[in-house]
């Protein structure tokens, strides 16, 4: 249990000082907007362009993981997609980022951390695998429904043009291309240049959460509701026993740390940067409500999991 404290202080800390600032006129709301905005515009790409270019795929194992994680992490995806839509009646561009909270993991800022303590070097791998499915897989999908939805109404030509035009221009989708391009190509970037990518990708986690405090600043009970039910519990209880199910299916093509790494990486709050994608349609405050229970919550449910999977923390 200490353990984990330690792993989710620093967050608690950092998502404080952010709704201190704001309670304390330090930054104004469009201040903590504007952070909001590097990170999606410049930390996280340069984040996502680092990690999908430093993993190769090479190993059979490596690609039943990333099946079995994909298929679970889809399939939450999907669950949650159609609740937000059919019985919450949300537009199909905030159901869409409803559903990516769900479906996508904190694998850097939290699972690794965790599996260090429990699995040791295997965590570095299952980061990396996890990564690829969150950034070439969920956000992806999550990104071209929404805008799908924005274009509701358009003729297929014009739709197809505009959602190709928008997502050509997002700088998220730019960075998961030339991440891919790079691994597969085996090239890589100059050494500046790669210095400076992982300089910026490091200003993600603190600045993400720093911006999740922020939001939270005036947030009323009303936002505590059941959108946020759907999202937590769907995060730390579906997400992981659709992957677990997904693995069982595999027949031991998965090695059993990686088995345990993927539940334990699927049991953890959603990715930290869930609620700027959420303040892009609107949703801000209710993602930053999502997230911050899901990560308190999680200190209750990860020891569970530990106790389910068959490992406890040293």
């Amino acid at each position: 249990m200490f353990e984990l404290f330690v792993v989710t202080a620093p967050i608690f800390l950092l998502i404080g000082a952010g709704y201190a600032a704001v309670a304390f006129r330090l930054l104004s709301p469009e201040d903590v907007g504007g952070l909001g905005r590097y990170v999606i515009r410049f930390a996280l790409p340069a984040l996502i362009v680092t990690v999908v270019s430093q993993r190769s795929l090479s190993e059979g194992s490596d690609l039943v993981y990333l099946l079995c994680y994909g298929a679970g992490s889809l399939v939450a995806f999907l669950v949650t997609l159609s609740v937000m839509l059919g019985l919450r009646r949300h537009p199909l561009p905030q159901a869409s980022i409803l559903a990516l909270g769900t479906a996508a993991s904190n694998s850097g800022f939290i699972g690794y951390p965790l599996l260090v303590l429990v699995l040791g070097q295997v965590a570095a791998v299952a980061m990396s695998l996890n990564m690829l499915v969150e950034n070439l897989m969920m956000l992806p999908l999550a990104l071209a429904l929404s805008e799908v939805g924005r274009q509701e109404g358009a003729r297929p030509g014009v739709l197809m043009r505009n959602l190709v035009s928008r997502l050509a221009r997002n700088p998220i989708v730019i960075a998961i291309l030339l991440g891919l391009v790079l691994s597969l190509t085996g090239l890589a970037l100059p050494a500046p240049l790669g210095k400076a990518l992982s300089m910026t990708a490091a200003a993600s986690a603190p600045v993400a959460l720093f911006v999740i405090g922020g939001t939270l600043y005036g947030l009323g009970r009303r936002a505590i509701g059941a959108d946020v039910a759907i999202i937590v519990v769907g995060k730390l209880v579906m997400h992981p026993l659709l992957v677990a199910g997904a693995l069982g299916l595999s027949g031991g093509a998965v090695p059993p740390e990686l088995v345990t790494a993927a539940i334990l990486m699927a049991s953890v709050p959603m990715l930290s940067v869930y609620p700027i994608f959420g303040a892009a349609v609107g949703l801000g405050r209710l993602c930053a409500a999502a997230m911050l229970l899901a990560t308190l919550a999680a200190f209750f449910t990860l020891p569970l999991a530990l106790a389910l999977v068959g490992h406890a923390a040293p």
